[in-house]
């Protein structure tokens, strides 16, 4: 059986248990159990898989796509790690959640599903990396749960657009305080570390030697023509127009790619790109990959096109838990379910 098949299986087994308060639709929350933790062997993300996956896990236009109709939003990171293998977390960016919320979104999530958040802006834009000692170990202590629990990913430390090549000490003092057995990616966004070579050399040699990758950003595609809607325009505004840099400094090249709603319109750059990341992966790099669009709802359907073309490119990839897959199965319990009729779920 598919293992996303087994996800929802499992979720309609515990539909079917709940008692009769619930209302329609509901699905019953087990504090004391994870959803995967009878399919265990089943639904898990191997350590070497490609990672792909979206800005965020929970947006309410991906029903039906993403997440079957009527799904709470509780559930939707559990929807989302059977389809995904990463995400891309920049909710921690604007505050830190509690332990307890590390300790439940590990619940929620496949085994070998991997978080990638962003640090707390209050290190890295307010305090700019320095006398922030406690407030990096709250943040490092809140990893540590994904950590033990095989749920953590590169963290990625975005510097300030005023964070310039003036500040290399800082920054250098900074990242030699980081747990080195754990993978860390950092973005630059001021201009100078694009401008000045000897400064860029020099950012690029020191991630190199302490294994941190240098986080790969690119608007091309957002801004390769004129914007077609009010989130287009939004997005060409807000996000910055940096010099394409793809140096790899550790193992893991972290690309984060900004699109456009229609995909057509950015088919190429993601040709462009599946041809490096199968490049990456035939010289033993594992890609940390996140597709963004103006638009949430389309960001799943621009991680799908990606995967299949770097699978064209490497196919012993195997396939993907597409989107297809995800989209057959919920038409076939929404159908299965209103005739009342057992539901059969089969290999796709």
């Amino acid at each position: 059986m598919h293992p996303t098949m087994y996800v929802f299986q499992q979720m309609l087994t515990r539909r079917e248990t709940s008692t009769s308060r619930d209302t329609p639709g509901d699905i019953v929350d087990n504090p004391q159990q994870s959803p995967f933790e009878s399919t265990r062997e089943q639904i898990a993300w191997a350590p070497e898989c490609l990672r792909i996956g979206c800005p965020v896990w929970a947006c309410k236009e991906w029903q039906e796509l993403v997440y079957p109709a009527g799904t709470r939003s509780s559930e939707f990171l559990t929807w989302y790690s059977s389809l995904f293998a990463t995400v891309e977390g920049n909710s921690t960016f604007y505050s830190v959640p509690g332990p307890e919320n590390f300790k439940r979104w590990c619940d929620q999530t496949a085994p070998g599903f991997r978080f990638c958040f962003k640090f707390p802006r209050s290190i890295s834009h307010d305090h700019r990396l320095v006398g922030c000692d406690d407030l990096l170990r709250t943040w490092l202590d809140r990893l540590s749960i994904l950590a033990k629990r095989d749920r953590l990913g590169p963290t990625f430390l975005q510097l300030a657009p005023s964070f310039s090549s003036a500040y290399f000490a800082v920054l250098s003092e900074f990242l030699s305080k980081l747990p080195r057995e754990w993978p860390w990616a950092v973005e630059v966004r001021h201009r100078d570390w694009f401008d000045k070579p000897e400064w860029e050399d020099r950012l690029n040699g020191m991630l190199s030697e302490r294994g941190i990758d240098r986080v790969i950003f690119d608007s091309r595609p957002l801004n390769a023509m004129e914007a077609s809607d009010s989130t287009e325009e939004a997005s060409q505004q807000r996000k910055p127009k940096l010099p394409l840099r793809v140096q790899v400094t550790g193992t893991r090249p972290m690309v984060r790619l900004i699109g456009r709603n229609e995909f057509r319109e950015v088919a190429e750059y993601w040709d462009e790109w599946a041809e490096r990341i199968a490049g990456w992966i035939g010289q033993g790099l594992q890609p940390w990959v996140f597709t963004h669009a103006p638009d949430d709802k389309y960001a799943p359907g621009l991680v799908d096109a990606m995967y299949s073309r770097v699978r064209e490119r490497i196919t012993t990839l195997g396939p993907s838990r597409t989107l297809k897959n995800a989209i057959s199965a919920h038409s076939m319990i929404a159908s299965q379910t209103k005739a009342d009729q057992p539901i059969q779920l089969k290999l796709f």
